[in-house]
């Protein structure tokens, strides 16, 4: 009976130690979930709070490594091709991450939940089907734990999780987690996006305000390009920035201003509709976008000059109904996130707005040139009217009187004098026809206009204005087929200038007579030894065709003096 108590004794103490442990199991696991819920719940308020996009992304996957005790962690960008175009790691040092090269594009186990976009844990990695290792310098992951995260109902991207820390397996409930977290991410992700775009309206509209008040207070086209150009590469974030017009007379688009990398490749050149990427743009009437600018296949055409960029976006500058009055390009580093429909949207919007902003700007020039029109009809009206009525009426004066001078050389002084008011009347009849030539086209414009324009594009290469005289009948008494033969010598005389003479002073001096003299001198070093300079041959040829003659020849005091003359019908 003793040794019967003494057995039965032990029973209910090992049971009640049972029970304990148990209790205190289930204690440790109630606490550690409690632990994990308030650990889930701070990390849905953390990215919850971050407005900023690429923050809130960080946010999310720092989080995640965090409540599943991962050693490694990523959010994958989804983009328009349905490849990864972001790629946020944690967990990888710098210098590791650049080691192992490029980030991943979406193949493999990382591309199956973009195939599938269902949770997806595995114990290895490697077997699974769509695994194919990893590149160089890759630290070892054997563990995987990924889930989709949706903005409204449409992936945005996945957050994926390897090495489970202490060499185990991530379980149902780190899915369950990270699942919730993902959720939470949807909400910060969307929240942040339309954080973003009204920023980035905001910013759209201040440049497109800055635009039009810079047309409208009288800058000139190439500094309304220049801010468009630096406005839409700083609010896009772009490492090119290109814009194209029409070339006149011809389909072709000239690329009028390039800013950025490789921007000399860019400039000047002439790229027709088809085969050029701002041509595809014009074609359509709309926005175009590729992920990789260099192997694009609609650029057939034009030179290398596209290294070092990647994602590029084309949109035409027009109203609808008004044609396209151009296209603005812009395009990033190799690497680079492609132009999404967050930013694509905000760009049509602000070319269409710049396009109101030049065509209000064209509608301002038009009045200033009608204005100034009305005010040489005017001038002219005036010179006719008062000016040469009083010449003649001296002139008239002064004949009466010779008959009354004794003194022979007083006379012939009076008579001079009556020349001179002839050649003077002369003078402000040829000026009179000058101010009433209003035809259009470049064509069509007189020889002063076309004159004083080339002269006004030449001080832009010369650094300084150059002196300009102009006498006699010249929009009367040249015909066009030497008017466009004046225009082109004084074009080269002026570029050889700028190219050679490395002068400070230039002078352009145009009469018509009997002949039609064109004198352009320098003060620059002169010429070479040899007498001839590069282009002084297609003046001589020039003249040559119109029965006239050309000399080059240094000036005594120092530099170059140039004259072409051709002989009037």
């Amino acid at each position: 009976m003793g040794s019967e108590a003494e057995s039965s004794t032990p029973l209910p103490h090992l049971r009640l130690d049972d029970l304990l442990d148990e209790l205190q199991t289930r204690l440790n696991a109630a606490r550690g979930t409690r632990d994990r819920v308030h650990s889930l719940l701070e990390a849905v308020l953390a990215v919850g709070r971050e407005l900023e996009l690429t923050q809130a992304l960080q946010h999310i996957v720092e989080a995640a490594v965090t409540l599943v005790d991962a050693g490694y962690g990523a959010l994958g960008v989804i983009g328009e091709d349905q490849r990864l175009s972001q790629f946020i790691p944690v967990g990888m040092t710098d210098q590791q991450v650049k080691r192992i090269g490029a980030l991943p594009s979406g193949h493999g186990v990382l591309g199956e939940l973009i195939r599938n976009p269902v949770p997806l844990r595995l114990g290895r990695i490697s077997d699974h089907p769509s695994s194919y290792g990893f590149p160089a310098d890759h630290p070892p992951m054997r563990s995987f734990l990924g889930v989709p995260i949706r903005v409204r109902d449409k992936v945005f991207g996945n957050l994926y999780l390897t090495e489970k820390r202490g060499g185990g397996e991530f379980d149902a409930e780190d899915e369950s987690v990270l699942a919730t977290l993902a959720v939470a991410a949807g909400v910060a992700i969307d929240n942040a996006r339309l954080y973003t775009q009204t920023r980035l309206r905001e910013r759209w509209l201040t440049a497109n305000a800055e635009i039009t008040s810079s047309l409208l207070s009288g800058s000139s086209e190439q500094q309304v390009l220049d801010l468009l150009l630096a406005r839409a590469a700083g609010i896009a974030g772009a490492d090119l920035a290109v814009v194209a017009l029409p070339l006149p007379g011809s389909d072709d688009l000239k690329v009028r201003t390039a800013v950025g990398l490789g921007e000399q490749q860019h400039r000047d050149l002439v790229l027709p509709l088809d085969g050029s990427f701002v041509g595809a743009a014009a074609r359509t009437g709309g926005l175009v976008v590729s992920c990789d600018v260099r192997n694009d296949p609609r650029i057939t055409v034009g030179p290398p000059r596209w290294e070092g960029l990647g994602p590029a976006v084309a949109v035409p500058i027009g109203i609808a109904g008004h044609g396209v009055r151009g296209v603005l390009m812009l395009a990033r580093a190799t690497g680079s996130p492609v132009f999404g429909e967050d930013e694509s949207g905000p760009l049509l919007g602000f070319a269409g707005q710049a396009a109101v902003a030049m065509e209000l700007g064209e509608r301002r020039r038009d009045s200033e040139q009608v204005g100034l029109l009305q005010e040489r009809d005017r001038i002219a009206r005036d010179l006719h009217d008062l000016a040469i009525q009083r010449l003649f009426a001296t002139g008239m004066t002064l004949q009466g009187a010779v008959r009354f001078i004794d003194h022979p050389e007083a006379a012939d002084r009076v008579l001079r004098a009556i020349d001179d008011l002839d050649e003077t009347a002369k003078t402000i009849r040829a000026t009179i026809f000058g101010l009433r030539a209003r035809e259009a086209g470049p064509a069509s414009k007189g020889l002063r206009s076309q004159v004083v324009q080339v002269v006004e594009r030449a001080a832009r290469t010369l650094g300084f204005a150059p002196g300009l005289r102009m006498a006699g009948l010249l929009d009367v008494a040249v015909p066009p087929l030497i008017a466009e033969g004046t225009v082109a010598v004084l074009e080269e005389a002026l570029s050889n200038a700028a190219r050679h003479a490395v002068a400070s002073a230039v002078d352009v001096s145009l009469t018509a007579g009997s002949d039609l003299t064109l004198t352009v001198t320098d003060n620059g070093v002169g010429l070479p030894e040899d007498g001839r300079r590069s282009g002084l041959a297609n003046l001589a040829e020039r003249a040559v065709e119109l029965g006239g003659t050309f000399s080059a020849r240094a000036r005594p005091g120092g530099g170059t003096e140039l004259a072409w003359r051709v002989p009037l019908p």
